[in-house]
């Protein structure tokens, strides 16, 4: 039995949650998000709560059951308050900035990064921070990810893109004799 899928979801006040053709429609105050959802869960609303339990007793039912349920919760909490994510760039001559939906990145090759900022997030760089906000938890860490997969931290000296707050195992470097 999945621990994730046996919980009951307590929907909010100003939050407003509909199941039509295969997809769960979640409406708050900030906006709405969908997901298509498959048939192997039943989802059953009723009286401010939504539960759900698994339609068959195989394998993938089960592992639908809980991530649905876990992506669910994220979808309501999302609609209720913006996501954020932090990234912080370390290193000399490494920078960022946006302009419009292309994030603009120097970060020590030979040529300038660019990516695209997917619709639904707001981006804004302010020295060495970059502030990814949007709705939606799952395109907002997706994107966090990709940019921070760009430069990855090195163990040495630190430089390289990071998360605020990650802490970042250094080593030592060459003992000279």
């Amino acid at each position: 039995m999945s621990r994730v899928g046996k919980q009951i979801i307590s929907i909010p006040t100003g939050v407003e949650i509909k199941l039509e053709n295969g997809a769960i429609l979640v409406k708050g105050k900030l906006g709405e998000l969908s997901r298509a959802v498959k048939d192997d869960v039943i989802f059953t609303i009723s009286e401010g709560k939504l539960t759900s339990e698994p339609r068959r007793n195989d394998k993938s039912s089960k592992a639908l059951w809980g991530t649905y349920m876990s992506l669910i919760k994220a979808m309501i909490s999302g609609v209720q308050t913006e996501v954020t994510k932090k990234l912080i760039v370390e290193g000399v001559g490494f920078k960022w900035d946006v302009k419009g939906d292309i994030l603009n990145m120097s970060l020590g090759f030979s040529h300038p990064v660019t990516m695209k900022i997917p619709n639904g997030l707001k981006v804004e760089a302010v020295k060495s921070e970059l502030t990814i906000k949007g709705i939606d938890k799952e395109l907002v860490t997706q994107f966090a990810m990709q940019v921070k997969k760009l430069k990855k931290p090195e163990p040495y000296k630190g430089k390289g893109i990071r998360y605020d707050g990650e802490v970042i195992r250094r080593k030592e470097g060459k003992k000279s004799a």
